[in-house]
């Protein structure tokens, strides 16, 4: 079997659900539904569906008209993508995670996470 390949196959069903992760998670902070957001993007509400389970592989323009209708840059869907090359063979990538997390809270909130985090660091070098 073809290493290169397999990894190659890998990458790109982990990048499918780190884009459909972001994509719901865009989603339900603008509080849509997946049928609403689909009207907005002129796309089938199935589609949606499908792009957020990292089922699909969404094409450029799809993606395009999905973070128009986020009201969302087009970038931030990929932001911080490069930490994706460490995780590869491993089930979770805990950076990328929490990147997407402290992206889904209010900036208050995310501020109160980094100082938590800060905090048990600190606890950690004692």
């Amino acid at each position: 079997m073809n290493t290169k390949a397999t990894t190659s196959r890998k990458e790109k069903k982990e990048l499918s659900l780190i884009i459909g992760t972001r994509i719901r998670l865009a989603r339900k902070k603008a509080g849509l539904s997946q049928e609403k957001l689909a009207e907005l993007a002129d796309v089938h509400p199935t589609y949606i569906g499908q792009l957020e389970r990292g089922e699909k592989n969404a094409t450029l323009e799809s993606v395009h008209k999905i973070s128009s209708a986020l009201n969302i840059p087009l970038e931030k869907l990929f932001e911080k993508i490069d930490l994706l090359s460490d995780s590869i063979d491993t089930k979770r990538n805990m950076p990328l995670e929490c990147y997407d997390y402290l992206l889904s809270l209010p900036v208050s909130k995310q501020e109160m996470v980094v100082e938590l985090l800060s905090l048990i660091h600190r606890l950690g070098e004692s």
